[in-house]
């Protein structure tokens, strides 16, 4: 039933405390629980699929993550409409959050792509899409 479709995605993070503050909101606001926890980690799920969030070795910290290099560029996450999307540009903004593309925002994937781009505190690129 679920062939296909992502398991679990792992994060190595720079600072797991800021880093779950930062996803336990976002990623609870879109539905997810906690799942798993523990010295270095953290994880939360929806359905069959959880985000593990695991704090970097202080060995591996020496070169900061950056979305242009060979890996991952950026997550992107179902929104339920465009009015979740507004609401949480708003929280966004209140939680002082980096928003993306401002000067096209919320059009910045394109004319009928509403969307809402950010970073979370490792300058990972976050995106909430509206259906």
């Amino acid at each position: 039933m679920s062939k296909g479709l992502l398991h679990h995605i792992e994060l190595y993070v720079s600072d797991l405390i800021r880093s779950t503050e930062f996803w336990g909101w976002l990623l609870e606001e879109l539905g997810y629980e906690p799942f798993q926890s523990w010295e270095s980690g953290q994880s939360w799920k929806l359905a069959e699929t959880y985000i593990v969030f695991v704090q970097a070795e202080e060995r591996f910290l020496d070169i900061p993550y950056h979305r242009c290099r060979v890996g991952l560029n950026h997550l992107a996450f179902h929104a339920s409409s465009r009015q979740q999307i507004d609401e949480m540009t708003v929280k966004l903004r209140e939680k002082g959050v980096k928003l993306l593309y401002t000067d096209k925002h919320p059009f910045a994937g394109g004319d009928n792509y509403y969307a809402v781009f950010f970073e979370d505190p490792d300058r990972l690129k976050v995106e909430l899409v509206a259906p």
